[in-house]
């Protein structure tokens, strides 16, 4: 089935094609200047969606109502990919409430944390129904700890294939914390889409993997383009990305606020200047100790604390629903950081160079605030 509907001769122009996972939706005349500044293609799915992502993470936080508010507004104003995830509560069921009678207008990514066949199958099913869709345009394996392959006896992306020609998935994504895992899914070239942590906090290593994406034709979504909430300023962040042409970020949205400031950026897309650079160069100096990724290479810890969660507690109480983070086991969590030995272990192991002791011990002050 073939579906094209002209809007306006100016305005927009979407295509559909779900026998052979073909989409295109342009948003616009552009006539502000450079396509690459307010739209991106994802590689070789050819998905052309608005350079501003939606990440749905934080409605997990808001009412129904405000949920639907934010997440409409979005879409009447030009934004078309929804990112969501099985782990994040009701956040698939708030887009599916909003968002159900213009399916066929927008893109959806979600993720399934299982690492069974089974659990793969019964996510699948959960999404479709709280999504209310008989597809998913992107289906992505969550942060797995390794990189599903054929024949590595999980059949994890053996359920994958099985999954796209029943057509309840369109491409086959992966997310992660894990450089080393995320360069085995690009150079593996099983995966459609790769979404990875990227901001302009980034290193040299992290820019390399993007390049690389856009020289294999794979899509590159952006998690935590805000960097968890260190980086405050939206359009230094924006700029920056837009410099890389392939790169999809996913704005974490929780206030209305600051969706109208994504959504001033498709009209009036920031552009790095001389300001911003100097700008970028000031925080990364500032900042770059502060941004735990969450990889895990610095786990197992001698004394069993849960360091890749405990040493990002300040965004995850800011960015993602608290009360677990609160409660008598996560309080219990936190206090394991009073018996650090300092043996050093964490902060040698971990490959962005981060003094991870003194980041727990920062965490757990910031955490008592909450308390």
């Amino acid at each position: 089935m073939v579906l094209s509907i002209d809007l306006e001769l100016t305005s927009s122009t979407i295509i559909v094609n779900k026998e052979n996972n073909y989409y295109c939706i342009y948003l616009g005349n552009n006539e502000k200047g450079d396509d690459n500044m307010v739209n991106v293609t994802l590689g070789r799915t050819k998905i052309t969606v608005n350079r501003n992502g939606f990440g749905a993470l934080p409605v997990q936080r808001v009412s129904d109502e405000e949920a639907i508010k934010l997440l409409r507004k979005a879409y009447d104003n030009g934004i078309n990919f929804f990112d969501t995830a099985r782990s994040y509560s009701d956040s698939e069921y708030k887009i599916g409430l909003a968002l159900s009678d213009v399916r066929e207008k927008i893109f959806i990514a979600t993720k399934t944390p299982s690492i069974t066949v089974e659990g793969f199958w019964s996510d699948l099913e959960k999404s479709l129904t709280l999504l209310k869709t008989d597809y998913i345009d992107i289906y992505q394996f969550h942060n797995p700890s390794f990189c599903p392959k054929p024949n590595d006896g999980t059949g994890l992306y053996e359920a994958m294939l099985e999954a796209k020609e029943q057509g309840k998935i369109r491409f086959i994504g992966i997310t992660n914390h894990r450089l080393a895992v995320a360069m085995e899914a690009v150079d593996s070239g099983l995966y459609d889409t790769l979404q990875f942590p990227f901001s302009y906090l980034a290193d040299k290593k992290e820019e390399d993997l993007v390049n690389l994406c856009k020289e294999k034709n794979i899509g590159y979504i952006c998690m935590k383009a805000l960097a968890g909430g260190l980086i405050t300023r939206s359009d230094v962040a924006y700029a920056y990305l837009s410099q890389f042409s392939n790169t999809l970020p996913i704005w974490g949205i929780q206030r209305e606020n600051e969706l109208d400031e994504f959504i001033s950026y498709i009209e009036n897309p920031p552009v790095m200047t001389a300001e911003i650079k100097e700008y970028i160069e000031k925080e990364r100096n500032e900042l770059v100790g502060e941004f735990c990724r969450g990889c895990g290479y610095c786990m197992p810890c001698p004394v069993g604390i849960e360091i890749n969660n405990c040493a990002r507690m300040s965004l995850l109480l800011r960015r993602s629903p608290a009360k677990d983070h609160l409660s008598e086991k996560g309080q219990a969590k936190m206090k394991k950081i009073e018996e650090c030995i300092e043996c050093g272990n964490c902060k040698a192991h971990c490959p962005y160079g981060l003094d991870t002791p003194n980041l727990l011990k920062r965490n757990y002050e910031d955490y008592k605030t909450f308390l």
